[in-house]
């Protein structure tokens, strides 16, 4: 039986694309919650805190997929 070591590009490049998201995200999330704690005084304090509070989570959510999405294109786990 011969094993196939190819790398699968279709899932390689689906998880660049998680991990360009991923980048997006870890640079606006953290800057949200900058602006968001320099501005407590103003109404919309509490609406910026919670998006970017749920902006740095899915930041790390989107890092760990786009990593396991492409360790299973490299070693070709189904």
């Amino acid at each position: 039986m011969e094993e196939n070591n190819r790398t699968d590009k279709k899932v390689l490049y689906k998880g660049i694309k998680q991990m360009i998201i991923c980048l997006i995200l870890m640079f606006t999330g953290p800057s949200l919650l900058h602006v968001s704690f320099s501005n407590e005084h103003k109404p919309m304090y509490l609406t910026l805190l919670i998006t970017s509070l749920i902006i740095c989570i899915s930041a790390i959510l989107m890092l760990f997929l786009g990593l396991n999405t492409i360790m299973k294109s490299i070693f070709n786990k189904k």
